[in-house]
């Protein structure tokens, strides 16, 4: 078990970020979840009892505020994992330039907005901890997701960056890239194309949102100090690079 830290975890209401929160609180971690859905946010404080925000990753100055009420009624962050992102689907020859902004806003600006607020603390106490959650098709992009391709191909040239900025601060900052992974959204999916996506992926699997977790909560740890600037793959083998 690690030594407490104060973690965020945003999008962490449900899915892959309430995985997160569970393995890191399962580390000993002090776990904040923030997240825009006030009603699953709302639920899942009451199921976990963790300190939960309400929070739009995209409007800095929201950010800004909701990083102070949390350092002051729960103390310094020491781990950020940057894992709220929305979808808005769509060809790009018809894609309305609302539909490729609020993507881009959240997914991509909204790391940059907690990062920018909560960086300063961490190299100011020479430690920290971030996680950029990203995707396999910000690796290799996607039909129909130029948008959301973009935002986490983004986030990866995002995460070397600063990650050659904070290291010498006792900080590191690596991404995850989920493949397909078990959610509310993929259950809703037919049969089928669930079929069809599990037999490109060499385990022959779907990933679970566990699987993200167990990643992150490593990276969140001491021991991962020598891992900096890295993109680390869970998918499976559906995607290697």
């Amino acid at each position: 078990m690690s030594e407490q830290k104060i973690a965020l975890v945003t999008g962490g209401a449900r899915g892959i970020g309430a995985a997160i929160a569970d393995a890191l609180e399962a580390d000993g971690h002090k776990v904040v979840i923030a997240d825009i859905d006030q009603a699953k946010l709302a639920e899942a404080a009451q199921a976990t009892g963790r300190p939960a925000h309400r929070l739009d990753i995209s409007d800095f100055d929201n950010v800004s505020e909701v990083v102070a009420n949390i350092e002051s009624e729960v103390g310094p962050i020491s781990i950020l994992v940057n894992n709220a992102g929305i979808t808005r689907d769509g060809f790009m020859h018809k894609m309305k330039p609302e539909s490729w902004n609020a993507v881009i806003n959240v997914n991509l600006t909204g790391a940059f907005n907690t990062c920018r607020v909560v960086a300063p603390g961490m190299r100011e106490r020479g430690y920290g901890r971030i996680i950029n959650i990203s995707s396999m098709n910000g690796q290799r992009g996607q039909f129909g997701q130029c948008n959301y391709a973009a935002a986490k191909a983004g986030l990866l040239g995002f995460t070397r960056s600063i990650a050659q900025e904070l290291a010498g601060k006792g900080i590191t900052v690596n991404a995850v890239c989920p493949g397909f992974i078990k959610t509310d959204m993929t259950a809703a999916m037919p049969e089928e194309i669930l079929q069809a996506e599990q037999a490109k992926i060499p385990v022959a699997r779907l990933g679970e949102p566990v699987d993200i977790a167990d990643m992150v909560a490593f990276l969140a740890r001491p021991q991962s100090s020598f891992i900096n600037g890295a993109t680390l793959s869970v998918n499976g083998g559906q995607y290697m690079d």
